[in-house]
């Protein structure tokens, strides 16, 4: 007679499911049959649009994870716990109130509910190159480096925050600092505010979502300990040149702003120097540049493109109305002129589009 193998499965836990990152981390999550997954995720119309396909095959939880008894009840009796839920930028400057309550509170009631649940789980956090704060004089980052967010960044204080929480914990967990994570990106006001020679190092949403999905397999050796995550030297690309592949591929033309524009400082990313620690262990990186920017044409609409390329003077116009730094520029506003740029300049360059 056969022994018989008894394969016991995971009971995984997964915040902000329906989020860039977190949608691809589920889609990774459900090719493997010995995970049993629940989501827990805020109910909107988005969300449970997006999460419908899975309602099935997973345990889908809306709730608020503001509220310390509704994180309870999703976290009984769970092996891994996956926390990717977060307001993130622009909103989060937009409502740092909200950005606080959901990132840092959120977090400590989800580490207080496992904790009290599911004491043996292993926690899994996504925080953010923003903690470095700004590094465009010094673009190549260490895990080790001083966590000092740019002043004014509230994402970046709040991760900071979140990291500390995690680490004073009685879990096991590992926190990944995630590179600037391309995909689904909205134009806004923030894109001004990333000096044109930062060097930075993206990684996919797909490839971001396999590093979650991957590292349960190799807890032993990523236990209480950091991570920064990136996509490696094949994902490094200046500012100034991914804004120009941008705008030719959706239609935009050059990317001709006046230089005052754009920020000279306070912000962040760069290169994860130490990034091949995380690759390394758990195999995650399938995508680089060329990949991102194929996949960027292919989500364009030809005839959105058109009507882009024929409106696109006046799109460009409407953006640099919503730069802060350039408004603050032509409107001689000292204090938030010492804040975006290394040196004030009176000359205002307007720009000539083409």
């Amino acid at each position: 007679m056969k022994d018989t193998i008894v394969t016991t499965k995971k009971r995984i836990l997964l915040t902000g499911a329906s989020g860039t990152v977190g949608f691809e981390t589920l889609k990774h999550l459900m090719k493997n049959p010995n995970y049993e997954i629940t989501v827990f995720d805020v109910k909107t119309r988005k969300s449970v649009k997006k999460l419908a396909p899975f309602r099935n095959r997973v345990e889908i939880v809306y709730g608020d994870i503001c509220s310390a008894s509704e994180m309870e009840k999703a976290s009984q009796n769970k092996d891994v716990a996956i926390h990717l839920a977060a307001i993130i930028p622009p909103f989060a400057d937009v409502n740092p109130e909200l950005a606080y309550k959901v990132n840092v509170q959120g977090t400590a009631n989800l580490i207080h509910a496992l904790e009290e649940k599911s004491p043996q789980c292993y926690l899994l956090f996504s925080s953010s190159i923003s903690v470095y704060g700004d590094r465009i004089n010094n673009p190549e980052i260490s895990v080790n480096d001083p966590l000092k967010p740019s002043p004014g960044d509230q994402y970046g204080e709040t991760k900071v925050l979140c990291e500390q929480a995690i680490v004073k914990s009685n879990l096991s967990w590992s926190i990944f600092r995630l590179a600037a994570i391309m995909g689904n990106h909205k134009i806004s006001k923030l894109m001004f505010h990333m000096p044109l020679d930062t060097p930075m190092e993206i990684c996919t949403p797909e490839d971001t979502g396999r590093a979650f999905a991957n590292a349960i397999a190799f807890q032993d050796q990523l236990e209480n300990r950091i991570f920064n995550l990136g996509g490696g030297e094949d994902c490094v690309i200046s500012y100034r040149s991914f804004l120009v592949k941008m705008f030719d591929a959706f239609g935009l033309g050059k990317a001709n702003f006046p230089e005052k524009a754009f920020a000279e400082k306070n912000f962040h990313c760069g290169i994860l120097f130490d990034g091949d620690q995380l690759e390394e262990i758990i195999r995650f990186r399938r995508q680089n540049l060329a990949d991102y920017f194929e996949m960027v044409h292919q989500q364009v609409n030809p005839f959105q493109k058109k009507i882009t390329i024929l409106f696109r003077n006046f799109i460009k116009r409407w953006l640099l109305s919503k730069s802060e730094p350039y408004q603050a520029y032509r409107n001689g506003n000292e204090e938030e002129m010492e804040h975006f740029f290394n040196k004030n300049e009176k000359k205002v360059i307007e720009p000539v589009y083409q």
